[in-house]
C-alpha cells in the first residue's frame, strides 16, 4: 500500500483537547496535529485562517490570516481580535514544513462563545419561597429534597442561534421542548463557590421553532453546595443560601433581533417532584408516583406550586460567574452486572467485578408503592455488604414504583462500589435488569501501558480506574465515604501519572483556579483540600501545599502551556514566599504541624503521620523542590529578577538540607526509605559519590525489609526513581514485584481492582483494616505508575510538551516485553521493546513535528540516539544487563540478600518461623538490624540446635525440589 508524504492538519482544536463545546475565552490558543510519512518532518511555518460572519458559506463573509514562524504548533497564542460573548468563528491551518512541503488547508473548525464574563450575565438567581434565614442557621435539619422551576416561551420568528447558559447553587438539570438539554451530568460541580461558581452553555437551536411554545425548566438538588461537611459525625452546611438557579435563554432571529428569557419570580417553582431526596453523601429517593409533565409539556403545571423569589446581589453575587473549561461530567460507560449471589444473612448482592464510580441503572416494573432499596460498597466483609468504611455515608438510593415499567438511575448523587445490596426487588432479579454507570469527566485518554507481567497489568489497571472514580467535578481523596474532598497532597503527587494517562490540563487547571482563590483568602497558605469547606484555620504543611507550585510545573513539563503556567504563577511564588517566611534565615522548614510521609506502613492505623523520616526533613525537602521548580517557571515566563532571586534560594535550602540532615559518609540523619527516596528523587543529593552512598543505602533499607513497601504518600512516588538514579534499578523492579504486604501487587492478590488508601486496608484474613480511613479507591499511592510508564514504557518528556521524547526503556524484574503509547498534542508516541535471551529489539514511532532521544539498555544517556518523526527500530546484545539465574543451592551460608528476594524460598522460612513459634522472621523485619549481606545461619544464632536442623531439612528438600 502506498502512502502520502505531504502532509495533513489532521487535528484542530481550541485551548485544550475535551473542552467545553463553548469557550471560556475571547482568546482561545491554538493547536494542531500533523500527519504526513516523511522521515524527520518538522514545521517551518503555519498559516492560520479566521473567518467571520460566512455562517458556514465560503463565499461569504471576511476571512484574515496569520503566519506562525517556526515549529510552534502546541497553544498558539490567538493572534487575531478577540471574540466577543455569543459569537462565533471558524479557523483553519495550512502548514509548510522544512523539507519544502505544504499541506492543504485543513477543514474549518468552529469556535463559539456564550457569556464571557459576570458582565455578560443579566439573569438573577431564584429559588423557591421556603425557609427562613432563622431556618437556615438550623442547616443540618433542613430537608434534602429537590426544587423544581418552569417557565413557557414562544419563538416569534425564525431561529438562527440559541444559546441556553445556566448554573445553580447545588446541581441542576435542564429541560427544553420535552427532554433534557446536553449530556452533561452533575453540573455545575464543584469549585471554590464563595469565588468562583462555573455556568454551562449549550447550543439548543434545533429545539426550537417559530410559533411552537416549548417548556424551559429545571430540577435543582443540593449538591456539593449544600452537602454537610465535616468528620466524626460533626457535619453542617459551609455555603450559605438555598439552592437557587439561574439560567439564560439568548435566542437571535433571522432579523437580527434578539431576546432572552431570564430565570426570575414569574418562573413556576415547587418543593415536590418525584426526587424526594438527594445528597452527595446519603444518596438518591425516587418516587415515581410524583412524577408528572410539567417540565416538559405546555400548559402543564406543578401540582403543588410554590412562590420564586429572586435572590439580591449578596445572596448571590454574580462577579463570582465563569464559564467552566474544565472537560465536562458525564456517563462515559455502562459495566453489566457480572454475578448475582446471597450473602450469609440472606441479602441480594451484585457483583459488577471492577471497583468504579457513578451508579446503578434498573431495568424495573414495581407496582405502585413498591420500594427497592439499593446499598453500596466497594468490598465485601464475612460475605456482606462491607459498609463500615463508608463512615457516616448512607450511600443508599431508593426507587419506589408506580405500576409502570422504565428505565431509572440516580442523577443527583454518586457512589464508589464494587458490590450492590438490592432489597426488595419485585419478583427475581436477573443480570440484565441492573447495570452500573461509570461517571466522570470525559477527559481525552491519552496514555497506555502494557507489559508481560499480568499483575503489573492490573497494577497499572487500578491505578487508571482509581484515576477514573476521583477525577470527579474535583481530584478527590477518596469517592465513596462521608469525604470525597480535594485533598491537596493527594493530587499533588498523583499529577504526573494522571497526566500520562489523561489530558488532564483542562480539569486541574479548573481546578487550580480555585486552589488559588482558597489560597488568595488565607494570606497565601494553601488549604489541606479544595474546595475548602472545612471549620479549620489554614495551616502550611508540606506536600500538601506544594500543590501550588508542583502541580503546575507538572502540567507545564506534559502540555506546554504558557498561559496556564502564567495564570499559576503568582500562586506558586506567594506559597514558597510563604514557607520562606516560615522557615527564616537558615532555609530550614521546622516544627508546626506536618502530615509528613503520611501513611507511612509502619505508622500505626490511629496515627497515619507517624512516619519514620523526620517530618521537617520533608517539609525542607519540599521547600527546596517548589523554590527551584518557582525559578524554572519564573525562567520560562520571562520574570529573570524572580528567576535569579528563587534561584539563589534555593540553591541555599539545598546547602543548608545537606549540612543539617545529610553526613559526610551520605547517611540521612534520618535513616528511613523516604529520607533517602526524597533526597535523590528531588535532586538534593547529586554529586556523584554521595549519590552512590545514598543509593546503596537505599537498597540495603529495601533488601532488609523484605522488598516490602516502607514509603508512604511522600516517598512511594520518589522511590523506584531514587533506586536508579542510585544504580540499584534491580533493587526498584524487585521492590514493585513484591507481592507481601504491604507492597503494591499485595492488593492484586487479595483481587483490589483500584489503588487502596492503605497499603492494607484488606488484611490478609480477608478483614477490612480498623482503622478509621479505610478507603479501596485511593490514587496516591498509585503514584508509582508514573515511574512504570516512564521507565518500563519508556516514554518521557524530553522538553515540555513533549516535543522532544525521552525514550528510554529500564530493563529489570523479569519482564520480557513492554509496549507503551502516548498521545501528545504532536500526535502518538508508540514505543514496544522486547527481550529473547540476551537480544534486547525496540520499536519507536515519533511523531512529525518532533525529535526523540534513544536511549538503549546498557547506554548512557549522553550517548542517546538523536531521531526524527517516524518509524525507528533497533535490536542489540544485552547480555552483560542479563543476570544469569542464581542456581547455586540455598544454604546456611547464603546471604539474606538472595533469600528475601527469593519470594518462594523467604515464604516457606517466614511459614517455618511461625510454626516454630518465632515471629521475628529473618531478621530484616526488625528495622534491618541484620545486615542483608550476612549469611542466614548468623540470624538464626538464638535458634536451638533442633530448630535450625528443620531450617536446614527445608532448604534440603527446595533445593532437591528446584533441581529436579
Amino acid at each position: 500500500m502506498s502512502h502520502s508524504t505531504a502532509p495533513v492538519v489532521s487535528k484542530l482544536w481550541a485551548e485544550g483537547r475535551g473542552r467545553p463545546d463553548f469557550l471560556a475565552t475571547g482568546i482561545p490558543s491554538l493547536s494542531w496535529q500533523v500527519t504526513t510519512d516523511a522521515p524527520g518532518w518538522l514545521q517551518a511555518s503555519a498559516d492560520i485562517e479566521v473567518r467571520r460572519g460566512s455562517q458556514g458559506d465560503s463565499d461569504t463573509g471576511s476571512t484574515e490570516s496569520f503566519t506562525v514562524e517556526g515549529r510552534e504548533s502546541q497553544h498558539v497564542a490567538w493572534p487575531f481580535a478577540p471574540l466577543a460573548a455569543y459569537d462565533s468563528v471558524e479557523v483553519r491551518v495550512r502548514v509548510h514544513g522544512e523539507d519544502g512541503s505544504e499541506s492543504e488547508f485543513g477543514d474549518w473548525h468552529v469556535l463559539r462563545t456564550g457569556p464571557l464574563t459576570a458582565d455578560d450575565w443579566v439573569a438573577p438567581f431564584i429559588a423557591v419561597d421556603g425557609p427562613t434565614d432563622a431556618d437556615l442557621a438550623q442547616r443540618t435539619n433542613l430537608s434534602r429534597g429537590t426544587v423544581r422551576f418552569r417557565t413557557e416561551f414562544t419563538p416569534r420568528d425564525d431561529v438562527t442561534s440559541a444559546v441556553l447558559s445556566a448554573t445553580a447553587h447545588g446541581i441542576y438539570e435542564l429541560t427544553l421542548a420535552g427532554s433534557v438539554v446536553g449530556d452533561e451530568v452533575l453540573t455545575p460541580g464543584w469549585t471554590a463557590y464563595d469565588d468562583r461558581l462555573t455556568f454551562q452553555s449549550y447550543d439548543v437551536t434545533d429545539r426550537l421553532a417559530a410559533g411552537e411554545a416549548v417548556v424551559l425548566g429545571a430540577t435543582v438538588a443540593e449538591g456539593w453546595y449544600r452537602e454537610r461537611f465535616g468528620f466524626d459525625g460533626n457535619f453542617a452546611t459551609f455555603y450559605p443560601g438555598p439552592v437557587a438557579l439561574s439560567a439564560q435563554l439568548v435566542v437571535t432571529y433571522e432579523d437580527g433581533t434578539i431576546e432572552r428569557v431570564l430565570t426570575g419570580d414569574s418562573w413556576q417553582g415547587t418543593a415536590a417532584g418525584p426526587v424526594v431526596s438527594a445528597g452527595i453523601y446519603p444518596g438518591e429517593a425516587f418516587d415515581a408516583r410524583e412524577d408528572d409533565d410539567a417540565l416538559t409539556v405546555v400548559g402543564a403545571a406543578f401540582p403543588a406550586p410554590t412562590g420564586v423569589h429572586e435572590l439580591s446581589p449578596q445572596e448571590a453575587d454574580p462577579a463570582r460567574l465563569v464559564p467552566s473549561f474544565a472537560p465536562p461530567v458525564r456517563r462515559i460507560q455502562s459495566v453489566p452486572a457480572q454475578r448475582i449471589f446471597t450473602s450469609p444473612s440472606g441479602k441480594t448482592l451484585v457483583d459488577f467485578g471492577q471497583n468504579l464510580v457513578g451508579w446503578l441503572e434498573l431495568r424495573i416494573d414495581a407496582p405502585a408503592g413498591h420500594e427497592v432499596t439499593l446499598r453500596h460498597a466497594e468490598v465485601l466483609e464475612d460475605g456482606e455488604l462491607g459498609i463500615r468504611p463508608l463512615r457516616f455515608a448512607k450511600a443508599t438510593d431508593t426507587f419506589t414504583g408506580d405500576g409502570g415499567e422504565r428505565v431509572w438511575s440516580p442523577r443527583f448523587t454518586f457512589h464508589g462500589f464494587r458490590y450492590a445490596e438490592i432489597t426488595n426487588w419485585p419478583g427475581e432479579l436477573a443480570l440484565d435488569d441492573i447495570s452500573a454507570v461509570v461517571v466522570h469527566n470525559d477527559m481525552v485518554r491519552t496514555g497506555h501501558l502494557e507489559t508481560s507481567n499480568p499483575k503489573l497489568d492490573q497494577l497499572h489497571s487500578n491505578v487508571l480506574w482509581g484515576m477514573r472514580g476521583n477525577f470527579l467535578s474535583l481530584p478527590t481523596d477518596c469517592p465513596q465515604r462521608d469525604e470525597r474532598l480535594g485533598w491537596t497532597g493527594d493530587i499533588q503527587v498523583f499529577t504526573p501519572t494522571a497526566s500520562y494517562l489523561y489530558d488532564t490540563s483542562g480539569f486541574l487547571g479548573s481546578w487550580l483556579r480555585d486552589l488559588e482563590a482558597e489560597q488568595r483568602t488565607a494570606a497565601g497558605v494553601v488549604p489541606f483540600v479544595v474546595p475548602s469547606p472545612l471549620p479549620m484555620p489554614p495551616m502550611a504543611a508540606a506536600a500538601w501545599g506544594d500543590a501550588a507550585t508542583l502541580v503546575p510545573d507538572a502540567l507545564f513539563e506534559r502540555f506546554a502551556d504558557r498561559a496556564a503556567l502564567a495564570a499559576q504563577y503568582e500562586s506558586m511564588t506567594r506559597w514558597v514566599d510563604v514557607v520562606d517566611a516560615l522557615a527564616g534565615d537558615d532555609h530550614l522548614w521546622t516544627g508546626g504541624f506536618q502530615f509528613g510521609d503520611w501513611l507511612d506502613p509502619s505508622a500505626p492505623p490511629e496515627n497515619p503521620a507517624k512516619a519514620k523520616t523526620d517530618p521537617d526533613i520533608v517539609a525542607t525537602a519540599y521547600f527546596y523542590r517548589s523554590t527551584a521548580r518557582t525559578a524554572e517557571a519564573a525562567r520560562v515566563l520571562g520574570h529573570d529578577a524572580d528567576a535569579s532571586r528563587y534561584g539563589e534560594l534555593a540553591d541555599g535550602i539545598r546547602s543548608a538540607f545537606l549540612a543539617e540532615y545529610v553526613t559526610p559518609a551520605g547517611r540521612m540523619m534520618s535513616d528511613a526509605h523516604t529520607a533517602y527516596a526524597i533526597a535523590i528523587g528531588f535532586e538534593l543529593i547529586t554529586e556523584p559519590q554521595a549519590l552512590a552512598t545514598a543509593g546503596a543505602r537505599l537498597a540495603e533499607l529495601v533488601r532488609s525489609h523484605g522488598y516490602r513497601i516502607g514509603t508512604g504518600f511522600v516517598g512511594t512516588p520518589l522511590i523506584c526513581d531514587a533506586l536508579v538514579r542510585g544504580g540499584q534499578s534491580d533493587v526498584a523492579f524487585r521492590l514493585l514485584l513484591e507481592e507481601g504486604c504491604p507492597s503494591w501487587l499485595y492488593p492484586i492478590t487479595m483481587g483490589a481492582t483500584t489503588i487502596w488508601e492503605r497499603w492494607d486496608s484488606m488484611l490478609p484474613d480477608g478483614s477490612i483494616n480498623p482503622g478509621e480511613m479505610t478507603s479501596f479507591n485511593h490514587y496516591a499511592l498509585g503514584a508509582v505508575a508514573d515511574w512504570m510508564q516512564r521507565s518500563i514504557g519508556g516514554i518521557a518528556p524530553g522538553a515540555p510538551g513533549y516535543s522532544v521524547v525521552e525514550i528510554a526503556p529500564v530493563l529489570g524484574g523479569g519482564l520480557t516485553s513492554a509496549h507503551a503509547s502516548l498521545d501528545t498534542g504532536f500526535g502518538v508516541v508508540d514505543v514496544s521493546w522486547m527481550l529473547e535471551g540476551p537480544s534486547f529489539s525496540l520499536v519507536a514511532v515519533v511523531p512529525p513535528n518532533t525529535t526523540a532521544r534513544i536511549t538503549l539498555p546498557g547506554t548512557a544517556s549522553a550517548d542517546a540516539i538523536e531521531v526524527g518523526s517516524g518509524r525507528h527500530e533497533y535490536t542489540v546484545d544485552v547480555s552483560s544487563l542479563v543476570a544469569a539465574a542464581d542456581t547455586e543451592p540455598l544454604t546456611m551460608e547464603t546471604p539474606l540478600s538472595r533469600i528475601v528476594g527469593d519470594t518462594e524460598a523467604r515464604d516457606g522460612l517466614e511459614a517455618l518461623f511461625a510454626e516454630l513459634g518465632y515471629f521475628i522472621g529473618l531478621g530484616w523485619t526488625k528495622d534491618g538490624r541484620w545486615k542483608s549481606g550476612s549469611p542466614l545461619g548468623k540470624s538464626l544464632i538464638m535458634m536451638p540446635p533442633h530448630n535450625v536442623a528443620r531450617v536446614e531439612q527445608y532448604l534440603a528438600t527446595l533445593n532437591a525440589s528446584r533441581a529436579a
